[in-house]
């Protein structure tokens, strides 16, 4: 395990925010030289404490504008049972995040997909090409209002 200070910890902080900061940004803000900022990010990068640097886009962008969250429980949890539904996870481009989880089902996937044909698709897919679920429960995103630790939606202002 990485020891990470609290320079680390604000790094890491402005990183999450904005990852396009330069170095010398970075050092404005965290209160060190450039160069130690520097070597700071790399050696969090190298210690897998930063997994990537991403452009985080609207779904609507890309025209996938809805969202999906769909419970999985497996019919059992045998090597090839779930060996087969994870390289269906894998494969799918429409599964954005996919977690395993306690509780009634066994996996909660994200999904986002073009229209509500989609998903029904998509659903179709799950419960009929794959001999490994038995169960799928389904709820549509109406709004998006905290992602990625930011809020998306304006707050509302109450009199």
């Amino acid at each position: 395990m990485t020891h990470v200070d609290d320079y680390d910890l604000k790094i890491l902080t402005l990183l999450q925010s904005n990852g396009r900061l330069t170095n010398q940004e970075l050092s404005d803000l965290v209160g060190l030289s450039a160069s130690q900022c520097s070597r700071r990010r790399i050696n969090l990068e190298q210690a897998n404490l930063i997994l990537g640097y991403h452009a985080r886009l609207s779904p609507d962008a890309i025209g996938l504008g809805m969202v999906g969250l769909i419970e999985v429980r497996l019919i059992n949890h045998t090597a090839e049972y779930v060996e087969s539904f994870h390289r269906m996870v894998e494969q799918e481009q429409a599964i954005v995040d996919a977690y395993k989880t306690t509780g009634d089902a066994d996996y909660l996937l994200k999904v986002a997909v073009a229209d509500l044909n989609s998903l029904s698709a998509l659903i179709s897919q799950l419960v009929a090409g794959h001999q490994s679920v038995s169960h799928v429960k389904t709820s549509v995103v109406l709004g998006r209002m905290k992602e990625n630790g930011l809020m998306m939606m304006p707050e509302k202002k109450t009199r």
